[in-house]
């Protein structure tokens, strides 16, 4: 029941061949209202044909077409009869597989590189310029078209650096068209989409909306069920559908684990309570939480023993209340993605508690009607549903909590210390005004402890480091610049203020290589 509410809306598949831009085609196409699923390359046909996409897209990856271990074009792609579109490596696949030649260049092109159009009339380029800008990123190229195909455009050293055959729809592009470097690639995109695919832009947060709350109640009929409301904007926005298709036979169970920011129980339950009319109970499972964490350093491992008892203590609620069957979450794709959740051949990043986290034997069956979404997707839902801007707005918080940020052992101690850091961090960038551009910042407490001086006597204690970033939707993220008085004061007021720490230092690294939270 995870994929409630995407069923209706049109498709154009994406084969992910391990490009580091497989989720910007996503993105792309959702943007301009086109609804996308980004799947492995090696994917079942089944699958794909389940979802009776009206195109599909082979995306680059970083092998060559002639390596050993290069993958490979899936037969029943060609097969299905659909417009297809091969980016960089995608394009070399098809190239290969219809007989052309594919090449080491004699020249590779990394980066920006002018596109010539040579055919301006062709469906996919009309309306562009002759010449622009597109970014480049490989080291063979298609040197001779597979038979019956037309060159559509060349670079310097690229002389087919598009492709196309009309007649049986399938087009290649040597370039990124999904990036912001080339400058009308969505416009080539949004070509493909709706001129070439026949796309009609349903995916719109009011078509989202009505779809997914009919599919959630005509699955859950006369059934109840729980939610996880965590006071995130995703389990939120998923409680409110939810409640929306089943009315009070929905009830949300907020689950204070003891790994929750300062007086953050409190304030959600208040807020659910009296914004949102949603009926909310409450859940002290503090002892419980720390005494399954005592002694655990390894993420993973925390993150798995976070799920595991989340998931039990919603059984039990569940069996409190009698007759309850479902369980809803927020869940997002980038936790999906990061997950690896549905593709065994990419590298785990981490394990988010709510997919690979959750234990294989399960009472509840799951509702997570955002699965598909990514989270600045879910804020323009909780805006169609007229949700509060400070609570579409909020900042993410993980689900495991402060438990990502203490690093090393959970103790009592440890989380006063950086729940009061955080706090500072919070009030100080919230009073600088440099909110919503920031898109999350908070504290960490490392394991390291540094010499310091106060009051002429020498210390030894803990470093907090401070983590802010810029992000649309978290998949990638780039560290804020914040103004140096307010890190200034943020860094004074930590050192004066929370005992036990005597140095403060802040994250300048984007995401890649390393991830927003530290653990």
């Amino acid at each position: 029941m995870s994929d409630l509410g995407n069923g209706q809306h049109e498709t154009v598949v994406i084969l992910d061949f391990g490009s580091q831009y497989s989720q910007l085609i996503s993105r792309r196409l959702r943007e301009i209202g086109v609804y996308t699923e980004l799947l492995p390359h090696g994917v079942e046909s089944a699958e794909v044909k389940g979802l009776q996409p009206k195109g599909i897209i082979l995306s680059g990856g970083p092998a060559s077409v002639y390596g050993t271990t290069a993958p490979e074009l899936p037969a029943y792609v060609l097969d299905l009869g659909i417009p297809i579109l091969g980016i960089c490596y995608g394009m070399q696949l098809l190239a290969l597989e219809l007989g052309g030649t594919v090449q080491a260049s004699a020249q590779r092109e990394y980066g920006p590189a002018s596109f010539h159009i040579t055919v301006a009339s062709h469906p996919l380029l009309h309306g562009l310029p002759e010449e622009f800008q597109v970014w480049m990123s490989h080291g063979d190229q298609v040197t001779e078209c597979p038979p019956g195909f037309q060159i559509l455009g060349s670079t310097d050293y690229a002389h087919v650096a598009a492709f196309a055959h009309d007649e049986r729809r399938i087009f290649g592009l040597q370039f990124h068209p999904e990036v912001a470097h080339t400058t009308r690639g969505v416009d080539i995109l949004r070509h493909f989409a709706y001129d070439i695919c026949g796309c009609q832009g349903t995916w719109q947060p009011a078509t989202f909306v009505a779809t997914t709350v009919q599919g959630i109640r005509q699955s859950v009929k006369d059934g109840h069920a729980i939610c996880a409301l965590s006071g995130g904007v995703d389990s939120t926005v998923a409680a409110v559908l939810v409640h929306r298709a089943i009315g009070e036979r929905l009830t949300c169970v907020f689950v204070d684990h003891g790994l929750l920011r300062q007086d953050e129980a409190q304030t959600c339950l208040a807020f659910f309570r009296a914004h949102l009319g949603l009926r909310a109970a409450h859940v002290d499972a503090r002892d419980r939480f720390m005494v399954a964490l005592r002694g655990v350093t390894d993420p993973e491992e925390k993150r798995h023993i976070i799920g595991r008892e989340f998931v039990r203590v919603f059984e039990e609620e569940a069996e409190r209340l009698g007759s309850v069957r479902y369980l809803v979450q927020g869940t997002l794709y980038p936790d999906v993605i990061e997950s690896n959740a549905a593709n065994k051949q990419a590298a785990r990043i981490k394990t988010h508690h709510n997919v690979g986290g959750l234990p294989e034997q399960m009472k509840l069956e799951l509702i997570e009607p955002l699965r598909h979404l990514f989270k600045d997707e879910v804020r323009r839902i909780g805006q169609e549903l007229g949700l509060p801007a400070q609570l579409v707005l909020r900042q993410p918080f993980p689900g495991p909590g402060l438990a990502v940020r203490v690093i090393g052992e959970i103790t009592s101690e440890r989380l006063q210390t950086l729940r009061a850091a955080d706090a500072i961090v919070t009030s100080e960038i919230e009073a600088a005004n440099v909110t919503p551009a920031v898109w999350q910042y908070f504290a960490v407490l490392t394991p390291v402890q540094t010499v310091g001086v106060m009051g002429d006597g020498r210390t030894y204690a803990d470093v907090v480091a401070v983590r802010a970033v810029v992000s649309d939707d978290g998949m990638t993220a780039d560290w804020a610049r914040l103004p140096h008085d307010v890190l200034g004061r943020i860094s004074r007021r930590i050192v004066n203020e929370v005992p036990g720490v005597n140095r403060v230092v802040y994250d300048i690294t984007s995401k890649p290589p390393a991830t927003i939270e530290w653990e």
